[in-house]
């Protein structure tokens, strides 16, 4: 057992300074100022509510052509992808058709985490995603103790500290599991919300305790509860999300989405408390949250639009009909995961195969597909088969279709964020390339057409908002350009099925998570000099770090690509 106190080093030569104006830097994980808002006009969010008018806000932009993970290098760097060479935590490996996950964020080896500049000052770091514990902060760092999408290994400076705060008030219940595979079904769904709010609580008796120890210039952290939150309870919450009509006939009726902004709220106020009463107080977050228009086209619409474009008058997986529509799919599926729902939706040649398909228990169809599939080869690769042999993503559609990727024109590559990705299979690039360079562009060219003729079946909106091209030299073999030769990013139109005037229908097929990232961010910021209920200016997520080093006295480097916003 450990003592009601921990002792924490700060530094090998103890430094007494009176902190003038410290920092209290909190993230609200994918927090949406819109609709953090409208819940401060219903009367909810008090601390919020108090912050909003009594400092200044605004929105912040960002990129909206690549992951989420993205965001946080962006963050923590003050430079674009494009300067650091990271582009997310996913690497095609040239000269193969193998995907590999990457566990470690950017290496911050030539542009390191900004509050590591403020060389001279006291600082506290606890649980930022994606960061390292750098030996040129004074102060304490302490990584991977419940963040979203950490990427980061389980550390801290001093190297004890995380074990003994583990010890003294508990782990986070989701840690690396802050996901739910079936959001229909409520008990999975009630006890998800359960355990982000134990974590929410744990969190912030972490964060009091530790800004107890010391005059902190900088103390940086975050609540990533409302991440997942957004994702799996959007359509409890909102009304225009398409289930939201239909959320009664799963027995989850709660704004759980709500429940999770009220408790992040209420633990905002209690560290506000806790602060030094002359602190600046910063709100701010890399990205919001809305309806879901992306994982849908990313993971199934486009792999399949791709396949049948590399193989005419061929379908691989949700073959749609061209007669009226069901109301929107929702929660009356049989299925324990997701995965498995869309699996049912794989056209079959074998027209016993194609028959038994979804009328059979999972345990079942994998064995019928296991004995079938040297017959139908090559075939896409099942879900079930690739769990047991721990494939990257064995969930996601994209990887389905690797058996097919050599024999394809382009091919699409697994994401799950706000865009998809398309890797054209060129020849002299790809192992087994079938695009001559000098048709590259034309092949670009047609896709693009393709992808921008893709319309939702239910009210013929666009679903693709833009195509982007991310090589000018196609044969540029730079290892920081990323995956993709095409990255289409999504209109703002959540679409369970889509039409083509050239491949057909695609779907129905049903949701994945509900709530989905736009691109914009949000900061709010209270303190000496920030004028009460007013408006910052246009801002990006590039210009957090020179704004926050700004605030503690400390010096932009020269590289930082944004500036400050107070």
């Amino acid at each position: 057992m450990i003592n009601d106190t921990i002792t924490i080093e700060i530094s090998s030569i103890e430094r007494l300074k009176l902190m003038n104006h410290p920092i209290l830097a909190i993230e609200i994980g994918a927090g949406d100022l819109n609709l953090i808002n409208n819940w401060v006009s219903q009367g909810n969010l008090k601390n919020l509510a108090k912050l909003l008018e009594g400092g200044a806000s605004g929105t912040l932009e960002n990129i909206d052509y690549y992951t989420t993970e993205t965001k946080w290098t962006i963050f923590l760097t003050g430079c674009m992808p494009k300067t650091t060479g990271y582009w997310g935590p996913l690497k095609f490996h040239d000269g193969t058709y193998e995907m590999q996950r990457q566990q470690q964020s950017y290496n911050f080896t030539q542009y390191p985490p900004f509050y590591s500049l403020a060389k001279e000052s006291q600082i506290a770091v606890f649980d930022i995603p994606q960061t390292i514990v750098s030996d040129q902060v004074q102060g304490v760092q302490v990584l991977g103790w419940g963040c979203h999408a950490p990427y980061v290994v389980n550390q801290s400076q001093p190297p004890q500290l995380l074990e003994d705060l583990v010890s003294k008030f508990g782990e986070h219940p989701t840690f690396r599991r802050d996901f739910i595979n079936n959001w229909w079904d409520p008990k999975i769904v009630t006890k998800f919300c359960n355990d982000l709010k134990t974590g929410i609580s744990r969190r912030t008796d972490i964060c009091k305790f530790l800004l107890k120890q010391q005059n902190w210039d900088l103390f940086l952290t975050g609540f990533s509860e409302p991440h997942p939150a957004g994702h799996h309870y959007y359509h409890l919450s909102q009304p225009d999300h398409p289930l939201y009509p239909y959320k009664d006939q799963n027995g989850a009726v709660d704004d759980l989405m709500l429940e999770l902004y009220e408790a992040t709220d209420s633990a905002i106020g209690e560290l506000i408390e806790a602060a030094p009463k002359d602190a600046h107080i910063l709100i701010y977050s890399l990205q919001g949250m809305t309806n879901n228009s992306t994982d849908l086209p990313s993971m199934v619409f486009l792999p399949e639009l791709l396949y049948r474009f590399s193989f005419p008058g061929k379908v691989a997986l949700a073959a749609g009909e061209k007669d009226q529509l069901s109301p929107p799919i929702f929660p009356h599926l049989d299925r324990k995961t997701w995965a498995s729902e869309v699996w049912k939706l794989k056209w079959d040649r074998n027209p016993i195969q194609r028959f038994l398909r979804g009328r059979v228990s999972d345990e079942f169809q994998e064995a019928i597909d296991q004995w079938l599939s040297a017959k139908n080869s090559p075939d896409l690769d099942s879900p079930f088969q690739l769990y047991k042999e721990k494939s990257l993503y064995a969930w996601q559609p994209t990887m389905w279709y690797k058996p097919f990727w050599s024999k394809m024109k382009a091919f699409a590559l697994p994401t799950f964020a706000v865009e998809g990705f398309i890797r054209i299979n060129l020849k002299d690039r790809e192992p087994n390339g079938i695009v001559e360079p000098e048709n590259y562009d034309k092949l670009c060219e047609e896709l693009t057409q393709h992808l921008y003729d893709l319309k939702d079946a239910r009210t013929g909106k666009s679903v693709i908002k833009k195509v982007v091209r991310t090589r000018e030299n196609i044969l540029n073999q730079d290892p920081d350009l990323p995956n993709a030769d095409l990255v289409v990013v999504m209109a703002d139109c959540p679409s369970d099925v889509v039409d083509s005037p050239q491949f057909g229908r695609i779907g129905p097929v049903p949701y994945h998570r509900t709530g989905g990232h736009p691109p914009e961010g949000f900061l709010i910021a209270k303190g000496l000099g920030i004028a009460p209920n007013s408006q910052l200016p246009k801002g990006q997520v590039l210009d957090l770090p020179p704004t926050i080093l700004k605030l503690m006295g400390v010096p932009s480097p020269e590289y930082f690509e944004g500036k400050s916003l107070l």
